[in-house]
């Protein structure tokens, strides 16, 4: 089973950008679905973004289109989240997850295998 360690987060302005990291162990990434998804302070969990084991295909909250870039190396077991014009209402713990079904999900039941999340903080 893959397991997925986040990195890349932290404290930036308004309008600014952060590129997340997603590390993955195991001898089968490619098989694996991705997803980052996001909690904020007494919020939800949210989906963010996915994309598919071949990174032919992805899906995209619309809160965060045309912003957030998604992509994946699996040569290197890597998934990227490139987060450009961040809001204030970016502000959360953003985790990686990793999925066997076949097709992107939107619900967090959808993935099995989750990373211990990276804060992202929005602020002047």
């Amino acid at each position: 089973q893959v397991q997925l360690v986040e990195s890349g987060g932290g404290l930036v302005q308004p309008g600014g950008s952060l590129r997340l990291s997603c590390a993955a162990s195991g001898r089968t990434f490619s098989s694996y679905t991705m997803g980052w998804f996001r909690q904020a302070p007494g919020k939800e969990d949210e989906f963010v973004v996915g994309i598919s084991g071949s990174g032919a295909s992805t899906d995209y909250a619309d809160s965060v289109k045309g912003r957030f870039t998604i992509s994946r190396d699996n040569d290197k077991k890597m998934v990227f989240l490139q987060m450009n014009s961040l809001k204030p209402e970016d502000t959360a713990v953003y985790y990686c997850a990793a999925g066997v079904r076949s097709g992107i999900t939107t619900s967090k039941y959808g993935y099995s295998v989750w990373g211990q999340g990276t804060q992202v903080t929005v602020s002047s």
